[in-house]
């Protein structure tokens, strides 16, 4: 579950990741303090239960992220908003990634640790339906030939330019608390919105 991307010095192109998530999280966070009041919460009653044949990665990331169903817990630990709500290209959505500046940094993949978390806004509450695991592609591919694996998944490439402004990266999509009808590892999905 725990892998160690081997770095001397973190490369430039990881420093602007991090650079560039941290100052973005500074930015966007008036905005969802608005949209998320700090008494919000979001309800455990509401999420999806996990279904039998579930992915053990799934089971992981919901057992870990438990902690962070009320996006109060998140901001504590970290995590902040990170460009809006995102919505498909074509159909679904992915919603609010609260990011976590160190945790994507650091040149770790762990299963129980996301670096990104991802919340769905409905009225004035934001209910946490997933995650994304974000590896920066130049720091990967400086030590490994093939992309990054979690737990059997492999991660998705997103090159550069690309409409997040990030440098290349690889990324992974868990939705440990709303199901996907196209599959628990699929960027998009069609029962979040961001019409909420």
């Amino acid at each position: 579950m725990h892998q160690r991307v081997k770095s001397r010095n973190r490369s430039s192109a990881a420093r602007a990741i991090q650079i560039g998530l941290l100052s973005s999280l500074t930015v966007a966070a008036p905005p969802f303090a608005a949209a998320a009041p700090a008494s919000s919460t979001t309800e455990h009653a509401g999420h999806d239960r996990p279904a039998a044949g579930r992915s053990t990665l799934v089971q992981v990331v919901q057992d870990a992220t438990r902690q962070f169903i009320d996006v109060n817990a998140a901001t504590g630990a970290g995590y902040g908003p990170f460009l809006g709500c995102v919505s498909g290209p074509d159909h679904g959505a992915m919603g609010v990634h609260y990011v976590n500046g160190n945790l994507v940094g650091d040149g770790e993949l762990d299963a129980s640790k996301p670096e990104a978390l991802i919340y769905e806004p409905q009225g004035d509450r934001l209910r946490l339906v997933g995650v994304e695991f974000i590896v920066d592609a130049a720091t990967w591919l400086a030590h490994h030939a093939t992309p990054p694996v979690l737990e059997g998944q492999t991660f998705q490439f997103v090159g550069s330019p690309n409409r997040y402004g990030l440098p290349a990266f690889f990324e992974l999509h868990v939705w440990a608390w709303r199901d996907n009808p196209n599959g628990a590892f699929v960027d998009w999905n069609t029962r979040v919105t961001c019409e909420g």
